[in-house]
């Protein structure tokens, strides 16, 4: 688990769009794992992972779509002090065969690609963000894609087809050649 827990909480980030949620969302995923699959062979465990994982996504939009028609008429009297600087994965350890260039410039330039790779899949509509994280940053092939997303294979070679194709537009009109970054 240890080993996914930073990718999935990046897609719950870029899903729900809130550190805290997104941090929520995935230790409840694991634990709803470790409960109820844990006497399940190790290779199933990744594909059930994901599927809890896309499922409490779904269940955070769904509770916070309840919450927000009751408490839209009280959001007025909160007053939220949260910090914006707060970056969560900052605070957790790198792994040590990570791709860190090694001078200052290079650690500045990695960043700002970083930076704007998250912002453009920001960008992307749910379901091709959720096909595109699946298939390129899961690495899962579009048959277990397809079983997590509950579609088509036809439908995530689409989505996967259109978000690389509005990544590659985005990243392009700030003078990013995906090419380059996509190895695959």
């Amino acid at each position: 688990m240890a080993s996914v827990e930073r990718r999935a909480f990046k897609q719950a980030v870029f899903a729900v769009k809130d550190d805290e949620a997104a941090l929520d969302i995935v230790q409840d995923s694991m634990l709803r794992l470790a409960e109820k699959y844990g006497d399940r062979p190790i290779d199933e465990l990744p594909m059930l992972f994901q599927r809890i994982l896309q499922n409490a996504i779904r269940d955070w939009f769904r509770r916070t779509k309840v919450r927000s028609t009751w408490t839209t008429l009280f959001s007025s009297f909160s007053n939220k002090d949260e910090d914006d600087e707060f970056d969560i994965l900052e605070s957790l350890a790198i792994e040590q065969s990570s791709n860190i260039p090694v001078s200052p410039h290079g650690q500045l330039e990695q960043a700002q690609v970083l930076t704007a790779i998250e912002q453009a899949v920001e960008k992307l509509p749910g379901r091709q963000r959720q096909a595109f994280m699946l298939r390129y940053w899961e690495e899962f092939d579009v048959a277990e894609t397809a079983k997590v997303m509950g579609c088509s294979e036809g439908s995530v070679k689409t989505h996967c087809s259109r978000a690389v194709n509005a990544l590659s537009i985005m990243l392009r009109a700030k003078g990013i050649s995906l090419d380059s970054i996509v190895t695959k």
